[in-house]
Parts: structure tokens; C-alpha cells; sequence
């Protein structure tokens, strides 16, 4: 009986460690962006899937558009300038995508010259993306890649993102909210910004990890989930520290 309760315990101790081990792995994996706190949760973001029309089936005329932009996007690739874009904007580290943005901002944008506005990009940008999590598992599409079985231009993720959904684009909402986040504090600049965010979803066609449809759904989606933001009080507040910091260092 002794023997029977102490093996029960070690059951029990086995399954609570597990479990915990577990739980830490899926709060890990579920923050895309290093260090980002997320404003709004998937669950407190408009549903995707409830509004915005499924991608295109196969045979439709809105798929064999998708198949000629994905054949439009590899002949970019001949230019060597754009497809080197295309691979930096493959990036999603923080301080990576931020630098994209640097030269259209008309500062540099970094935790160490500018923390407020960092600060605000990265959790925009992580909130942004958590919209897109619902749409990317509940249609589960197909890459481009992946369906001809052709080579990107960023292979070393192509295994891991082979079974990630292709629609919505991620990338490009995490680009395009950060273009439109930035747009906000700096008015004057938003054709320039709006302009980089426009070209990092493009990228991703480019690469060959997504189609154009998920591009254009994206931008739709980083939108709603910026709109959605300025319900938060944290984001607000957030927000004016971002202004205040930018109005400083541009007197």
C-alpha cells in the first residue's frame, strides 16, 4: 500500500511537471515577437473568419490571379536590389523591422534612441499579429512554395513554415501595422512609411511564402487590429509616450 501511494506521487509529481513544462512551451511559442506584451489578445480581436471572405479555391478565377502573381513574384527575383528587400523584410526581429522603417521615420528607430516608440511598435506589432492567428488555423492554406515544390529565397524556414497557414499573411501585418502605427505619430512622413509597409507584404510574394491574396487580406487585417488597439488604455497611454519622445527629438 506504501509502495502503491509513493508510486501515485511520482505519477502526479511526473504529470504537474509536465504540464507546467508544457504550458511554458505554449506561452512561448505563442509570442512571435522577442520581448513583446501584446495589447489585445486573439480573443478580444474582430474574428477573421466571421467577416472576411475565405481565400480564393482552386479553379476560380481570384486563385488563377494568386498562380500569376506568384509567377510575377519570381520574376522579381531577377533583380537582385528588390530580392535582397525581399529577404531582409523575411525577418521579423524587432529591432530588424523597426531599421526598415528608420529612413522613412526620418529617425533611427531603436531601444536605445528612441525607447517609447520601440516599445509601442513592438507590442503593436505583436497585438496586430494575434489576429491573424483564428484565420491561419481554421483554413489552414497551403504555401505557394509548398504546392509546386519550388525553392524561396529564404530556405532556411521553409520546413517550418510549410505547415503554417498562408492565409493571412503574418509578415505583412506585423509590416503594415507598423507602418500605420508609425503613420500615427508622424503624420508627415505616412506616404513614406506607408509606402515600406506596402512593399513588405509584397516581399512575401517575392520570397515565394505567400500569395497575393494572403498579402491583401493582411493589410486588412493589420488595419482592423490598429483600429482595435486604441481600445486599450495601455496602448493609449503608450501611444502619447511615443508622441512625446518623437516631438523631443525632432525640435
Amino acid at each position: 500500500m506504501v509502495n502503491n501511494r509513493l508510486l501515485m506521487k511520482k505519477i502526479l509529481l511526473f504529470t504537474l511537471t509536465a504540464f507546467a513544462m508544457l504550458s511554458a512551451t505554449t506561452t512561448a511559442s505563442a509570442q512571435l515577437l522577442k520581448g513583446a506584451k501584446a495589447y489585445l489578445t486573439s480573443d478580444e480581436l474582430p474574428n477573421m473568419v466571421n467577416w472576411l471572405p475565405a481565400p480564393p479555391a482552386e479553379g476560380s478565377a481570384a486563385f488563377d490571379y494568386d498562380i500569376s502573381r506568384y509567377g510575377w513574384g519570381k520574376e522579381q527575383r531577377k533583380d537582385s536590389k528588390r530580392a535582397q528587400k525581399a529577404i531582409r523584410h523575411a525577418s521579423i526581429d524587432p529591432v530588424v523591422v523597426c531599421d526598415h522603417f528608420s529612413e522613412a521615420m526620418g529617425i533611427k528607430i531603436s531601444p536605445e534612441s528612441t525607447p517609447q516608440i520601440y516599445r509601442l511598435l513592438v507590442d503593436g506589432m505583436e497585438t496586430a499579429n494575434n489576429i491573424s492567428l483564428k484565420p491561419k488555423k481554421h483554413y489552414s492554406r497551403q504555401r505557394p512554395y509548398s504546392r509546386f515544390n519550388e525553392p524561396t529565397l529564404v530556405p532556411k524556414v521553409e520546413a517550418v513554415l510549410r505547415n503554417n497557414g498562408s492565409y493571412p499573411s503574418g509578415h505583412t501585418i506585423i509590416g503594415f501595422s507598423a507602418a500605420l502605427l508609425l503613420s500615427e505619430i508622424n503624420p508627415a512622413a505616412a506616404d513614406a512609411l506607408l509606402k515600406e509597409g506596402y512593399e513588405c507584404g509584397q516581399s512575401r510574394i517575392i520570397t515565394g511564402y505567400h500569395w497575393q491574396s494572403d498579402v491583401d487580406a493582411a493589410r486588412i487585417a493589420a488595419s482592423v487590429a490598429v483600429v482595435a488597439m486604441h481600445n486599450s488604455k495601455q496602448f493609449c497611454k503608450q501611444m502619447k509616450r511615443a508622441k512625446r519622445e518623437f516631438s523631443k527629438i525632432t525640435k
